[in-house]
């Protein structure tokens, strides 16, 4: 996806919600043909997440090593020498202000802006354009994050302009989320809910992404007591912290009696290390 980055940073600045991607044909985010919408920030500091990209809120600058050609017209660009050749990850992210000068400047997308704002109504047209694949393969739009429901207003509004198209909608949560709002501005658009079940012992939970886990686990309760909606719950598996017998079997214990759909095991996928590296950032430490 193109980023406007100038967009990115004014959009930022505004606290309106940025977008990283939109993966159109997505096979994997729920029934049929789907586009998968990633909005950026996230309430959750996961030490496994692939897509380290989606913490934060606010637009990120990438640089892709085996892109750059070391032409110097990104050093050129930026207003605050915050980019040299020589430096390990060519940006001095002290000094950088995210302006994005560079990635403009920039000839090979080495350098990438990671997040950009669209209008409601500009995303709504946007994800209507694969119509035809969602009503052939029985698809539509997954929201996803990130933690999508941080903007239950935004969200909401896009998910109700597809909805009046007949669309297919889902979303794929943490669960840390206020449950009135999801109700409230969320909930009366979906038709699938899947919902992230990570770790049942509080302080490990916390340990691993920085947050407990009761409201988590509150929201799945209510949630699954009826709405309407199937909600599915996913498990990652990540070695060593979430995949133990003992946790998965809390887990199971957690979801029998439930209404809600099979638990889905997600396989540990580890292309994080490689975006973190391409974002100046290590492996998060607890």
């Amino acid at each position: 996806m193109q980023i406007d980055f100038h967009h990115a940073v004014t959009y930022a600045v505004a606290r309106r919600p940025l977008i990283f991607d939109l993966n159109t044909f997505a096979l994997e985010d729920g029934p049929g043909i789907r586009t998968t919408v990633f909005l950026k920030g996230c309430p959750l500091s996961c030490t496994w997440c692939q897509n380290p990209e989606s913490m934060a809120s606010g637009p990120e600058i990438a640089f892709h090593a085996g892109r750059c050609m070391a032409c110097g017209a990104c050093v050129e660009a930026c207003p605050e020498a915050a980019v040299d050749l020589g430096y390990p990850g060519r940006i001095d992210r002290s000094r950088c202000t995210v302006c994005g000068d560079c990635v403009g400047a920039c000839p090979t997308t080495a350098l990438e802006m990671v997040g950009r704002f669209f209008p409601e109504e500009e995303l709504v047209r946007r994800l209507l354009a694969n119509r035809a694949f969602y009503e052939t393969s029985g698809g539509g739009v997954t929201f996803s994050g990130g933690e999508p429901t941080q903007y239950a207003g935004y969200v909401g509004r896009v998910m109700e302009g597809l909805k009046a198209e007949g669309i297919h909608i889902a979303i794929q949560t943490s669960g840390m989320f206020d449950l009135r709002e999801f109700e409230a501005g969320l909930l009366p658009w979906l038709d699938l809910i899947f919902f992230d079940i990570k770790l049942m012992d509080p302080e490990e939970h916390r340990r691993f992404t920085g947050r407990g886990n009761d409201r988590i686990l509150e929201n799945f309760t209510a949630l699954s007591r009826g709405t309407g909606v199937e909600i599915v719950p996913r498990v990652p598996l990540v070695p060593g912290i979430t995949d133990s017998r003992g946790n998965l079997d809390r887990i199971g214990r957690f979801l029998k009696g439930k209404r809600c759909g099979a638990c889905v095991l997600l396989p540990y996928n580890p292309a994080g290390d490689s975006k973190r590296a391409a974002l100046g950032s290590g492996p998060l430490v607890y």
